[in-house]
């Protein structure tokens, strides 16, 4: 029986574009569906560069205007991997097409954008999906298991922190390719929508909607020289954010992101704290869960390191790749989120993050950006 294929028109070439197209081309071999991927079309403004990804990763075709990429008869898949301020209109216009769409994080520049963003797909009927990746890391997954067995009981404390080092330099300028996560208008915030909205994202699936939050933010280089106007402009995104808040089960929330941390690259982890038992994880050590359960006794009394590679069901995914005991890596988590997708599609039981839920992180980040400038309390949107 001849496999129906998903084809793609992928719209940016930057670090996220390798990563989608990456796990497009390994889904396949490693988690076998009723779909076959086809890499169809790459898009971007200049033609050279996009045309040198799209021999790399095996693109059948180019374009240099996404709005004739979403008139093409021949895509059924439009995948977002732009600056955030290009996610709207672009969500729209696929939308209106009835492309599915694939976006990159964070949803949009604000809620008001990614309500509008969510009523579209909603009324198109389109399948819709966020690439908020680290809900597919197998580690993760098993957490997010231990949670729904109830294993961890009443959960008190939920504390993640997200920190990078990249923008220490002061003379670093801001806007243009490779720097637009530092210009407002291409991000819409700094670290809080970059690094925070994965730990919200993975937050709110393991441990429920967050009610209320406390922010603070700071921008330390106050100045920078704008890329695209050559003029020295003020920066308006935060540098580092720190928020404490309250779930809607009662626990406390206590979350950092900050691109000031000397020595950190990519530094993710969280940390739950039950009535019965803690977890906690560590994107340098992916593959592993810290977990603590107070009815261990004696001698073995204490934290304990899972290595989450056994290929049984108990371990979210590992049964498609290797042997038990080896390891995979943070490009599996996007090949994880394709498979789901279609997986998805196959069942009639659409996989999230979807639009909608990825809305409820942007809610949180409104609220916390509210909250730093208010410097009061913020109830979170519903």
């Amino acid at each position: 029986m001849a496999k129906k294929q998903l084809r793609v028109g992928m719209i940016g070439y930057g670090f996220m574009g390798r990563a989608h197209s990456n796990a497009y081309k390994q889904v396949g071999q490693f988690f076998p569906s009723q779909h076959e991927v086809v890499l169809k079309a790459a898009c971007a403004r200049n033609a050279d560069q996009i045309k040198a990804f799209a021999d790399q990763w095996g693109y059948e075709s180019t374009e240099t205007d996404w709005k004739k990429l979403i008139e093409r008869k021949d895509i059924d898949v439009v995948d977002i991997c732009t600056p955030n301020n290009l996610h709207k209109e672009i969500a729209l216009a696929a939308a209106a097409a009835g492309k599915m769409i694939l976006c990159e994080k964070p949803l949009a520049m604000n809620s008001a954008e990614g309500k509008i963003m969510v009523d579209a797909v909603e009324k198109a009927k389109v399948p819709n999906m966020v690439w908020y990746n680290y809900r597919r890391i197998p580690a993760v997954t098993l957490a997010k298991k231990l949670i729904e067995e109830g294993r961890l009981g009443k959960i008190f404390h939920y504390r993640a922190k997200f920190l990078q080092d990249w923008t220490i330099k002061s003379d670093l300028p801001q806007g243009g390719q490779g720097l637009w996560r530092l210009d407002v208008e291409a991000a819409g915030s700094g670290v809080s929508g970059d690094l925070l909205a994965h730990c919200i994202d993975t937050a709110l699936w393991l441990n429920g909607r967050l009610d209320t939050v406390n922010c603070m933010t700071e921008t330390f280089v106050k100045e920078r020289m704008h890329n695209l106007t050559g003029k020295v402009e003020k920066v308006g995104i935060d540098d580092a954010c720190i928020f404490m808040g309250k779930f809607e089960n009662g626990s406390l929330a206590n979350f950092e992101s900050t691109r000031y941390a000397r020595g950190h690259k990519a530094l993710y982890t969280f940390e739950i704290n039950g009535e019965n038992m803690s977890i906690g994880w560590d994107l340098h050590d992916l593959h592993r869960l810290q977990i603590f359960d107070y009815k261990d006794e004696g001698k073995i009394r204490g934290w304990k390191s899972i290595h989450v590679t056994d290929n049984s069901p108990d371990h979210p995914y590992m049964a498609n790749w290797w042997v038990p005991g080896l390891a995979i890596g943070y490009d599996s988590s996007f090949t994880h989120q394709v498979a789901d997708f279609i997986q998805g599609l196959e069942t009639g039981k659409p996989q999230g993050p979807t639009f909608r839920d990825a809305l409820e992180t942007q809610q949180v980040l409104d609220a916390i950006l509210d909250s730093a400038k208010s410097q009061k309390w913020v109830t979170v949107a519903k």
